[in-house]
């Protein structure tokens, strides 16, 4: 395969009408299709990455249902890994783009991995980045419980309260002028909606999805699970290293940490295509 040129293209924003929502996706580049998406992440937050991979793919990058721009009809319901799952494969199939590799990261991860089960046809590769499947653990039970303690404070309206409870469960750790802006600073209306629908719409129901490793072993999809070099200990690290196991495959190491690709795109995405090759 040709090395990446390293020129850009710019994204062309659409909407996709699906059941019970209007998701919002952007399309860059052009040659074999690449999915990014997060949950609760947006596509802003894949866009460095995007840019850069779009010199040799068409890449996929969208908010996913209720953040954002893809507004949900009912903002009192559930958004569960395979509604996201259903919305990635009606994406794909209006693109005419599969089968196709989707990079999944955090919640997104297990999006992605819901698609796989439920279109294998659509996915020849699928790289689950950290995905928090906490029922693969044994403390299970311990997490529920804490992930319940972080979404009742965040909805009763401690913000801040939330987001050290949620770093102590993810055992990430931030330094106290970074937590004060990411946690206790001026936030605008729209990244407020988006925390609260997190908390209460996707986190439990995302935490909580327990993967079928029958269907994941035995599909033709090519299951690659990603960990950030600099996760080790994290509680991600944990079930990545969890959902390895159980599928009988190594986990394949990226650079920097849970949000890697945000935080040193061009490294990322120099692995990300490495991985790829490996094909």
């Amino acid at each position: 395969m040709n090395r990446p040129s390293t020129a850009t293209a710019t994204a062309d924003a659409r909407t996709l009408e699906v059941p019970g929502a209007r998701l919002y996706y952007e399309v860059r580049g052009t040659g074999p299709v690449v999915v990014l998406v997060g949950a609760p992440m947006d596509a802003d937050s894949f866009a460095p990455a995007a840019d850069l991979l779009s010199s040799d793919y068409t890449v996929l990058t969208t908010d996913p249902r209720g953040i954002h721009r893809s507004p949900v009809d009912d903002r009192d319901r559930d958004s569960t890994p395979e509604m996201r799952a259903d919305d990635l494969a009606r994406l794909l199939m209006h693109l005419d783009a599969g089968p196709a590799v989707v990079f999944g990261s955090s919640g997104g991860a297990v999006s992605a991995l819901a698609l796989v089960q439920a279109h294998p046809e659509l996915v020849h590769t699928v790289i689950a980045h950290e995905p928090p499947l906490d029922e693969l653990l044994a403390d299970r039970e311990q997490l529920r419980v804490k992930t319940d303690d972080i979404i009742d404070a965040h909805l009763a309206g401690d913000v801040v309260g939330a987001g050290r409870k949620f770093l102590a469960l993810a055992n990430i750790h931030l330094p106290e002028e970074l937590f004060q802006q990411m946690f206790a600073g001026e936030r605008d209306a729209q990244t407020e909606a988006d925390d609260y629908f997190q908390h209460a719409h996707m986190l439990r129901p995302t935490t909580r999805w327990c993967p079928d490793i029958s269907a994941l072993r035995s599909a033709p999809t090519r299951v690659v699970v990603g960990i950030g070099e600099e996760s080790g200990g994290q509680l991600c690290d944990r079930t990545s290293r969890a959902l390895a196991t159980e599928l009988g495959v190594d986990p394949t190491m990226f650079p920097g940490g849970h949000i890697g690709f945000a935080e040193d795109p061009a490294s990322f995405v120099t692995r990300l295509r490495a991985v790829l090759w490996e094909r």
